[in-house]
């Protein structure tokens, strides 16, 4: 493992979240065990495996957001070896303007990479919202049902501890922005 990039955290509650120390944590954590760097994007996130062209997969976050590279990052510790081999993961994706039953399958899926997410924001410091991601649907989904959904996961996940991956870049975030260690009380539904 690399060297961490040094911390900028600091005693104030007014911590700034900068892309890049994201990608550095990301890349000094992860790089040479699993050839996997974290990348700034435009529009829309994408993960492409290694290729032709590039030798290592890409975690592709949008618009410089580093909530949306959390959020990718969580897909990524989802899949297993044989979907990281794939564009996307492989994994079914309906755009916004879902139906309710669409909405319904989406966010069954989303619920195990939001917890992973949330983890990772709160070992980071940083706040965390779930996504509907359903902003042009036919309907208005219920955000406060699905967040009680994803806590219980993550209250699950800190039961039976952290997944390697999860683990490994929960605790760099931490050390880098010197955040305290998890526990279940630090994650309440709001």
């Amino acid at each position: 493992m690399r060297e961490f990039p040094p911390s900028r955290a600091s005693n104030t509650i007014d911590m700034t979240h900068q892309y890049q120390d994201l990608i550095n944590i990301f890349d000094a954590t992860f790089y040479d065990t699993f050839n996997t760097r974290l990348e700034l994007g435009g529009d829309e996130p994408i993960y492409l495996p290694a290729d032709e062209e590039h030798a290592h997969h890409r975690i592709i976050f949008a618009r410089g957001f580093y909530a949306s590279a959390l959020h990718e990052i969580a897909h990524w510790c989802v899949a297993g070896p044989q979907r990281r081999l794939q564009e996307d993961f492989g994994y079914w994706y309906e755009p916004d303007g879902r139906s309710e039953q669409v909405q319904a399958e989406f966010e069954k899926v989303e619920i195990r990479p939001q917890a992973y997410e949330w983890i990772l924001a709160k070992s980071a410091g940083f706040p965390f919202n779930v996504s509907c991601d359903n902003l042009h649907g036919e309907f208005e989904p219920d955000r406060i049902a699905f967040m009680g959904k994803v806590h219980k996961e993550v209250m699950r996940i800190l039961e039976g501890g952290l997944p390697p991956r999860v683990a490994m870049l929960s605790e760099a975030l931490r050390k880098f922005y010197n955040t305290a260690e998890l526990a279940p009380e630090q994650f309440v539904v709001s």
